[in-house]
């Protein structure tokens, strides 16, 4: 646990670009704004989904940046989509930091006129890494730990 008593100015403002970059990728995701999610990555990052988190095999693995275009962009599929970020931590290391944020991801989607909503309980596990004085995901792994979909009236 963090003794935020004893944080340096620099570790606080650190620990808040981090939340930041957090919050602008639901941001972008909940504005489908897929160029500007992308930004938040560095070129050679690292982005494994695994849609069932028990399971130790990803679902998906994309290794550069360009590629989460077609992600990124599969989100305006839904009518609609909001994602709530709750607690996160956060272990810095110069410039470099790991951190677990949860997420829950509400999706919803319309199917021969018949509108549903799925909730995914969502677990990132991210690698940051401060560029230019800016922090840039490296690598985020989303764990996705359950699902539930239902009718919408």
């Amino acid at each position: 646990m963090v003794d935020n008593d004893a944080l340096s100015s620099k570790e606080a403002a650190d620990r808040l670009a981090i939340r930041t970059l957090v919050d602008a990728y639901a941001r972008c995701a909940d504005r489908r704004d897929a160029a500007g999610q992308m930004a938040l990555f560095t070129e050679d990052m690292r982005f494994i989904v695994f849609m069932d988190s028990r399971d130790p095999r990803p679902t998906q693995l994309i290794e550069r940046r360009a590629d989460l275009a077609p992600v990124f962009e599969h989100l305006k599929s839904y009518e609609a989509t909001t994602h709530f970020n709750g607690q996160s931590t956060i272990a810095l290391d110069g410039d470099r930091a790991t951190g677990e944020s949860y997420c829950l991801a509400h999706h919803v989607q319309v199917a021969d006129g018949k509108r549903s909503l799925m909730v995914a309980s969502i677990r990132y596990l991210d690698s940051f890494i401060k560029t230019n004085g800016k922090w840039l995901f490296s690598e985020r792994k989303l764990m996705v730990d359950w699902t539930e979909t239902r009718a919408m009236t």
